[in-house]
């Protein structure tokens, strides 16, 4: 597989004075680049991972994936032409805007534009958190997922699976389709929900501590709609999240706990609880809307079932911290 991880995600926005108060004093990130139309904004060590254009229609840019080398980046691209997919090599100029050694861009079957790169650049100087968090779970599992609405999954499904390689991590059929996708540990990178629309429902950002999620989620409930799902629990990765409505027209999942997966030896399989364990009450629908009221159904029939996440063992804060200085 050439594609390990999502690197980045470039949002189109002209507010951008909101989506700086938004990623630094909600999500915690680091404003890095105040010059300019764009913003660019740090989660880790490397140089940016959220753009902010200034830029075009509200809504999503760009998607970068990140490949391990040169070598695989020109792998990639070749299987891309021999497959009638277009794709442009850009030059010094935009790989040095996105912080990366090289990049190349083509589009998915929805209109979707994706960037490939390789070799990202390190910052020099520590990651200096916008407001006061654990940090931001990256690394090697990448900036965290990414999920589409398509309006057809049938016809989307076969570019993402069988040609750019995304694995299948599980998928629900009702009350609407849904796939997830992962290219490491990290139970899904990309997902893809049939709602017969186009664009960006939602990227998400994972936290080391659950306390930065539930002081995340006191900060979002001081803004009218910041809160577009409720705090809640996710019935496949067992992610604990809530949802927050950003300046443009999707969402940012901020979470913690999520499952990692073992991708050599994962299998695929078929949920039918939901996807949600508990809570995640979407207030951005009107309280009579047919999905929100199926969605609760759902939640309260697990509830009547019993369903709950595997237990994760037995979990003592003070054997941890002692376990964790040995």
């Amino acid at each position: 597989m050439s594609l390990i991880s999502l690197g980045y995600i470039g949002v189109n926005s002209r507010r951008t004075d909101e989506w700086a108060s938004f990623a630094t004093n909600l999500l915690g990130m680091q404003q890095v680049d105040r010059g300019g139309a764009g913003r660019l904004f740090r989660m880790d060590d490397r140089k940016q991972r959220l753009v902010v254009t200034g830029e075009g229609d509200e809504g999503l840019a760009f998607m970068g994936w990140e490949t391990a080398s040169s070598a695989h980046l020109d792998a990639f691209a070749s299987m891309l032409e021999n497959a009638g997919v277009g794709v442009k090599e850009h030059g010094p100029a935009l790989a040095d805007e996105r912080h990366v050694g090289r990049l190349i861009s083509f589009h998915d079957p929805d209109g979707n534009r994706l960037e490939a790169f390789c070799d990202p650049e390190i910052a020099e100087t520590p990651f200096l958190a916008g407001r006061p968090i654990s940090g931001f779970k990256t690394g090697t599992l990448g900036m965290g997922h990414a999920v589409l609405h398509v309006e057809n999954v049938q016809g989307i499904l076969h570019f993402y699976r069988d040609l750019l390689g995304f694995r299948v991590t599980d998928y629900g059929l009702t009350p609407y389709p849904l796939y997830f996708f992962h290219l490491n540990g990290r139970h899904h990178s990309f997902a893809m929900v049939g709602s017969g629309r186009k664009g960006l429902h939602h990227f998400m950002v994972e936290l080391l501590s659950l306390d930065d999620v539930g002081q995340g989620y006191d900060i979002a409930q001081t803004t009218d709609g910041r809160i577009a799902y409720t705090l809640g629990r996710h019935a496949n990765d067992h992610m604990l999240s809530f949802y927050a409505t950003t300046p443009s027209d999707f969402f940012v999942e901020y979470g913690w706990g999520a499952t990692v997966i073992d991708p050599e030896t994962w299998r695929p399989f078929e949920t039918s609880e939901g996807p949600s364990t508990w809570g995640h009450e979407r207030l951005y629908l009107p309280e009579t809307s047919p999905v929100r009221t199926r969605m609760r159904e759902m939640r309260f029939k697990n509830a009547e079932n019993g369903f709950r996440a595997p237990d994760p063992g037995p979990n003592c804060a003070w054997l941890d911290r002692v376990v964790g200085r040995e």
